[in-house]
């Protein structure tokens, strides 16, 4: 028999899931509409980066455009490791693809790389006094995060067989491992915060040159999984960096020669006169 009560109990079933289903698009509106406003945030920091890190390689180190520069670039290398965190994982949680988790990993771990370099070109500045070791817990606790994220990266990469993943986790390895024995040795070499700051920057260039690249890979028919897209930086940056280190490692020593004989505190100041030149 049909009767009004039993009309009301499909209606009201109906009801329920209509609002479920109601609340389930709503979240899930936020959400996009959030992540949306991330990668917005994300791209404005990398073209920041990129628009700003020519000027202090060219710009008198230690001026005021250098470091005006400087800060650009470090501001806007910040922001795309902080939201690239947060778009890694995003993918990893809301894509069921397993390609896309998977490639959201290697984005959190490249976001680590990031941050590291740009957090150690500023954090240098600011030790550039120390005459032991430097054990504050964010520098110590980056460098080691990076180094076992490497590790973990490169096993992922062979447990799956992805090339790039066991490849680009050399490069972290080398990094972390590099920044423990720096912050935690005693200087040798009074300028040892120059050169630290200098291949911690071009590092911060490199990745975001690669950034750069693997975006617009598509538009020179190569996929952003190609090696030749994400290594090609890294093979022209690092003798880059390397030649470039040796030239003011001459050009320090070259000064030291010429303040010998004059007075103690010209000789004491001279080789930081290079640095606002």
């Amino acid at each position: 028999m049909d009767t009004a009560a039993s009309r009301r109990v499909p209606e009201v079933t109906d009801r329920g899931r209509d609002l479920w289903h109601m609340r389930r698009r709503s979240r899930a509106g936020r959400i996009a509409g959030m992540l949306k406003m991330i990668l917005y945030l994300h791209i404005a920091g990398g073209s920041a980066a990129l628009l700003s890190m020519f000027i202090p390689m060219v710009a008198p180190k230690g001026g005021r455009i250098h470091r005006r520069a400087g800060w650009v670039f470090v501001s806007g290398m910040a922001i795309v490791s902080i939201t690239a965190l947060a778009l890694s994982a995003a993918r990893y949680f809301y894509d069921p693809r397993p390609e896309a988790k998977a490639f959201a990993l290697f984005l959190f771990y490249i976001a680590i790389l990031t941050g590291n370099a740009v957090s150690v070109g500023v954090r240098v500045l600011r030790t550039k006094n120390r005459t032991g070791a430097h054990t504050h817990p964010w520098d110590i606790g980056l460098s080691t995060l990076l180094t076992l994220t490497s590790i973990a990266m490169a096993a992922y990469g062979i447990a799956t067989s992805k090339v790039l993943f066991t490849a680009f986790s050399g490069l972290g390895l080398v990094t972390g491992v590099q920044g423990l024995y720096y912050w935690l040795r005693t200087p040798t070499d009074k300028m040892h915060w120059w050169f630290r700051h200098m291949s911690a920057m071009l590092g911060g260039c490199i990745a975001a040159t690669t950034a750069f690249l693997v975006v617009n890979a598509p538009q020179a028919g190569l996929s952003r999984t190609s090696l030749i897209v994400w290594f090609t930086p890294a093979i022209i940056g690092t003798p880059a960096t390397a030649i470039w280190t040796a030239y003011y490692k001459r050009k320090f020593s070259g000064s030291r020669r010429v303040m010998t004989g004059t007075s103690p505190a010209v000789a004491a100041e001279g080789p930081y006169t290079l640095s606002r030149t």
